[in-house]
């Protein structure tokens, strides 16, 4: 008998026990395609790739203990009796008795997902670091018409709405915004809630057209319901983090008056010290309307803490900072400014102070959403031409108006007028760029990705250099010239030339280079020689040969030789490090498996890739240049 015979009817080993194919899950579970599409979506459950297919490469595999999961859910039985409650409905509906089915649609039970996120977040971090996609999905169908046809409901696009902008209200209020970007897709956002780095995309302020082939959505309704619920739980986390309660409560004057759209008046200045005056609050009228719920709110929670307060807390409190028992009114300051500070970190109080001081004012023609809501996350106040604005356009104490047209009817001279570009790349940069280049009429330079590293792409745009010199001379630091690298700030030569060192203590850091840098070369040449040793070793290993010991006496002759022939040697091993590194290359290659050797070329791949895509643009740049050049000639 074979030593893997298995008997008909024994109990399977391997892959066949721990996974099982899509059609053997759908027959396990007794559901239809759609409905477990619709668990795996809700449970978190996707297909896996097992080392050997054993039922071949055609099908689809899930863990066998993930089918067990979804089997064990008590949510499995509340949608099998939501489909057949829907099978009542179409039943009454085909008989068209309109009442009976009026009063099931009003009756029909509806699933709640709250456990199902609890059991997937555990912690409140956890569901943090998975927020992405929820936040895209969700600012997607706040832009989307609603339609029968695609079973997208108004509800759902006005509590999708909702949800987005008491993110954004958090956000910008709370200063948690870091990066913007505006692209042909859409706006991507980046913020750091609680340590994680979470981004988003928000799409155009543009009329939305719904493809009818190219998506299913009800996959993406399937999604969306998830992760409404999941969002409305982050927002209440969040909200009560800073003691404000959740959801808030709408003032419906100002509800009304912004058409459907957020009201609040004060956000939660007060949370981090400072009170926040009306005209300091404007992230859209939603945003601006829900500013007034958080500080009332907030005001309250503040109150309800110091009636709290006893004399124990107090009595500890001064033992801890040792102040003395008759100065009470110094001790909370002090309690209340050290938690501020460890509220606080760095980039929340650069940001915070970006655009203070400053009020900008917003025309018609401009994306006003995306600025109501970067514009306060970095310190500035903003106001609208409309119903509900803080101020109006004519306020002499506006600094900055936002225009993308070329004309503009009337001008004020106490305030620049610039594209709403320069405020995005303000944002990128953490300074406050020139207005001279984002003026109106003119073209604004180049609006660069702040998620992308130009260092280890291999090219740095010419103004991500003046970028850079600009956010050096913010800070007075010293930047090599163009063209030059860091190294040539470590130059004796250099620094004596720019006046930071006095002649003899260039000579005396030149000569330390120098003998630091002769070092360096001797150790080199030796560290090569004997790598060159090994390989010639292992080269006579693999051919079957034995190894002599003249490779090695070779190296201890050169090790051994006078310093006069050093440069002479040099020379003549250069040739010989190329090819010790080529063979090296070759050994390293052929030592690999299969697998990693496939992996070290797609890698090599990409990197020829990157700097034929670098030489591309370093050529358009070549070409650019000359062609400007040559207007400049002709005029």
């Amino acid at each position: 008998m074979p030593k893997h015979y298995r008997p008909a009817g024994k109990k399977k080993e391997g892959n066949a026990a721990r996974y099982i194919t899509r059609s053997q899950a759908l027959k396990h579970l007794q559901v239809n395609t759609k409905l477990f599409r619709r668990l795996c979506i809700y449970k978190g459950v996707f297909p896996r790739e097992p080392k050997k297919k054993f039922r071949g490469n055609h099908h689809t595999y899930y863990h066998l203990k993930d089918i067990s999961f979804i089997r064990h859910d008590p949510i499995l039985e509340d949608l099998r009796a939501k489909s057949a409650y829907a099978k009542k409905v179409t039943k009454a509906k085909a008989k068209k008795n309109k009442e009976l089915a009026d009063i099931l649609i009003k009756r029909q039970p509806q699933i709640k997902l709250d456990r199902l996120v609890l059991e997937r977040y555990p912690h409140f971090v956890d569901a943090l670091r998975d927020l992405d996609d929820p936040l895209a999905l969700v600012h997607l169908f706040a832009s989307l018409p609603a339609s029968d046809r695609m079973k997208i409901e108004v509800k759902r696009v006005h509590n999708c709405r909702k949800l987005s902008h008491e993110w954004q209200a958090y956000i910008s209020r709370t200063h948690k915004l870091r990066k913007v970007f505006v692209s042909v897709k859409g706006i991507y956002y980046q913020a750091e809630v609680e340590g994680q780095k979470i981004t988003w995309l928000a799409p155009h302020g543009l009329q939305q057209v719904l493809p009818d082939d190219d998506v299913v959505y009800d996959v993406l309704l399937n999604f969306l319901e998830f992760y409404e619920t999941l969002l409305a739980f982050v927002n209440f986390k969040l909200y009560h983090s800073i003691n404000v309660k959740y959801p808030p409560i709408l003032d419906p004057r100002l509800e009304a008056s912004a058409a459907g759209l957020l009201p609040l008046s004060y956000f939660l200045g007060d949370c981090l010290g400072v009170w926040v005056h009306l005209e300091q609050v404007a992230a859209s009228i939603e945003l601006y309307a829900l500013s007034r719920y958080f500080d009332t709110n907030y005001r309250t929670a503040e109150q309800i803490d110091g009636t709290e307060r006893d004399e124990s807390e107090l009595r500890l409190a001064q033992l801890q900072h040792q102040l003395p028992s008759n100065e009470p009114g110094a001790l909370m300051q002090l309690v209340k400014g050290s938690a501020d500070e460890n509220e606080e970190d760095e980039d929340t109080k650069e940001c915070k102070k970006l655009f203070k001081n400053m009020k900008f004012f917003l025309s018609r023609e401009v994306p006003r959403e995306s600025l109501l809501f970067v514009i306060p996350a970095f310190g500035g106040v903003v106001s609208w031409e409309g119903e509900g604005a803080p101020f109006e356009e004519a306020d002499q104490r506006i600094t900055h108006q936002i225009v993308d047209r070329p004309t503009q009817g009337h001008i004020y001279l106490s305030r620049e007028y610039v594209q709403p570009q320069w405020v995005y790349d303000c944002i990128n940069a953490r300074i406050i760029l020139p207005t001279e280049a984002y003026m109106v009429g003119r073209v604004p330079p180049p609006h660069l990705s702040p998620f992308v590293d130009n260092e280890e792409e291999g090219y740095v745009p010419d103004y991500a250099e003046t970028i850079k010199r600009l956010q050096a001379a913010a800070k007075n630091e010293i930047l090599p010239m163009p063209g030059l690298g860091k190294e040539d700030l470590e130059d004796p030569q250099n620094l004596l030339a720019e006046g930071y060192l006095s002649r003899a203590e260039a000579i005396e850091a030149a000569e330390r280079k120098r003998t630091l840098l002769t070092k360096s070369k001797s150790k080199l040449m030796q560290m090569m020689a004997l790598e060159k040793q090994y390989h010639d070793e292992l080269k006579m290993e693999l051919q079957g040969n034995q190894y002599s010991s003249s490779a090695a006496d070779k190296n201890k002759q050169i090790s051994g030789e006078d310093s006069d022939n050093e440069e002479a040697r040099e020379e003549e091993s250069l040739p010989d490090m190329q090819d010790t590194a080529k063979d090296a290359a070759n050994m390293s290659t052929l030592l690999m498996s299969r697998k990693t050797r496939g992996l070290y070329e797609a890698m090599k791949i990409g990197k020829e890739k990157k700097k034929a895509d670098v030489s591309l643009l370093k050529e358009r740049k070549k070409r650019i240049q000359k062609i400007q050049t040559q207007n400049t000639k002709k005029n």
